[in-house]
């Protein structure tokens, strides 16, 4: 695969492509002759084509894959831009401002929650031709890089041509580009150690919905004033449009090492996990599945399974390897097959199970949160019996990942069968109690997927007053509301969604 990549379809739509329709209720706004006249005079590649628009239309979310499976997505664009140039974003911004039509971000489309859908209709400014390495600085690590760039090429090429690693591997790593993990604050599962994307990025250029172009950081550290960079990071495209990033790179490692234990209870995994942390020790991988998430992929019986590995500089590996068999021997664990990590990096960015589940009738899908290691058992607990509460409910389970000094990931999976006219209102019911719960817990609402048009509700309870400030900004940057409206819990002036 080359610098320039493709999205992948998630799942075959139910009947012919162009004859795709919209599921939800939005008010959409079309996208007239005149105004497509408009757009070609700013972007040299604009279609209306049928078929593009509706696989434009359309991300990973697993209840809109439900939808495809009737024709429909969630909701159609009224043609897609793809932009080959920074000059051309801004200049497609610009005509979209200028006659208040909805734009909404899009390349590889991977996310799950359904924040790349044109929920308004109007523009999908597709960012696969922003794409490639601009520049490696060598001395002090530091890669200069296209939004549109996917993430199978670009840690190839890193490790190919310049021994060096961003460390950044989200299980959509195939699939995603560097524009959608930072815009939903992505998470690669060596994150223990290379941190999530909001640590490796040093600066951004954003395209604002005027068409004026900002460039943010650049240093190392610096107090000028509060950090721009982090406010566009996790916007969604609600704020800016993303048309280059900075980020952070570390040498290829030398060394790697591997540990599998099983535990007597989830809770004693936990507390090994933090004391892990606690002691400084940050394997690149510190993942714990429970018995039920361990035993159908792995065959491990009752015990919890802890999987560990790092890679590196070969004294800081086995010093942290050895924090964590000491950790883990203390807390009772018992030593498994090193082989069942190989086995999880052998298929851990495979995401074809989600398409046959759905494809056979099943309801599935996943939730990942964040805690303090004080609320982890508790709300580990509590989530999982709320979802699993739920009428139809077949299982319920999690796994941590992703560790930090003061708390940790859990990554919730839920399937369940219900009769087919049923199946939305199920999915709705799941996540509004795993969520409650998960929220009266004191988690947060995301981890690393973000919020979309799935979590929307449910943002100015997690947010609170700070609520009412994301808000204000949005108002300032965008005061007519074009850029991803729907998005985010945000005011839309282009109406309600029509969904939950």
């Amino acid at each position: 695969m080359g610098a320039t990549g493709r999205p992948t379809p998630p799942i075959a739509f139910g009947g012919a492509v162009a004859d795709v329709r919209a599921h939800l209720s939005a008010p959409a706004v079309t996208v007239d002759d005149e105004m497509l006249t408009r757009l070609r005079s700013a972007c040299a590649n604009v279609t209306v084509d049928a078929e593009s628009v509706a696989e434009a239309s359309r991300d990973w979310w697993p209840l809109a894959m439900i939808w495809a499976l009737d024709g429909q997505v969630a909701a159609r664009a009224g043609a897609v831009a793809r932009p080959g140039s920074a000059d051309e974003v801004a200049a497609v911004l610009r005509v979209c401002e200028d006659a208040s039509v909805p734009v909404t971000a899009a390349a590889g489309r991977s996310g799950v929650c359904g924040a790349s859908v044109p929920l308004h209709g109007g523009v999908v400014l597709d960012l696969c031709a922003l794409s490639g390495i601009v520049d490696v600085d060598r001395e002090s690590l530091v890669l200069d890089v296209l939004p549109g760039t996917f993430g199978t090429w670009l840690e190839d090429t890193l490790r190919a041509e310049h021994a060096a690693t961003l460390g950044h591997w989200p299980q959509s790593i195939d699939l995603s580009t560097v524009g959608g993990w930072l815009a939903c604050r992505s998470a690669g599962q060596f994150s223990t150690r290379y941190g999530k994307i909001e640590d490796m990025v040093v600066g951004l250029d954003v395209a604002l919905a005027d068409g004026r172009v900002v460039h943010t950081g650049g240093a190392p550290r610096a107090a000028v004033g509060p950090d721009l960079t982090q406010l566009f990071v996790g916007s969604e495209g609600t704020l800016g449009v993303v048309t280059g990033a900075r980020l952070r790179l570390h040498p290829a490692p030398r060394v790697e090492q591997r540990a599998a234990f099983g535990f007597s209870s989830f809770g004693d995994g936990i507390e090994a996990c933090r004391r892990v942390m606690h002691r400084g020790a940050t394997p690149a991988v510190l993942r714990l599945y429970d018995a039920t998430e361990a035993d159908r992929s792995y065959q491990t019986g009752a015990r919890h399974v802890l999987l560990a590995l790092d890679e590196g500089d070969p004294e800081l590996v086995e010093g942290v390897m050895n924090v964590v068999l000491e950790e883990c021997v203390d807390a009772g664990a018992e030593r498994l097959d090193d082989e069942l990590v190989g086995r999880w990096l052998e298929h851990r960015n495979d995401v074809s199970a989600l398409e046959a589940l759905i494809s056979r009738g099943y309801v599935v899908d996943t939730m990942e949160v964040a805690a303090r290691w004080r609320d982890l058992p508790k709300m580990y607990a509590e989530a999982t019996q709320a979802i699993q509460a739920v009428g139809g409910t077949l299982a319920a389970s999690a796994h941590l990942s992703h560790s930090y000094p003061d708390g940790a990931c859990l990554y919730f999976t839920f399937a369940a069968q219900v009769e087919p006219d049923g199946r939305e209102a199920y999915y709705r019911a799941a996540w509004d109690a795993g969520t409650g719960a998960v929220l009266a817990a004191g988690g947060a609402l995301s981890h690393h997927h973000g919020v979309g048009v799935n979590r929307a509700r449910f943002v100015r309870e997690a947010l609170g007053e700070a609520f009412d400030v994301l808000a204000a900004v949005k108002a300032a940057l965008d005061p007519r509301g074009i850029l991803n409206p729907g998005k985010l819990g945000l005011p839309d002036p282009f109406g309600d969604v029509g969904w939950p």
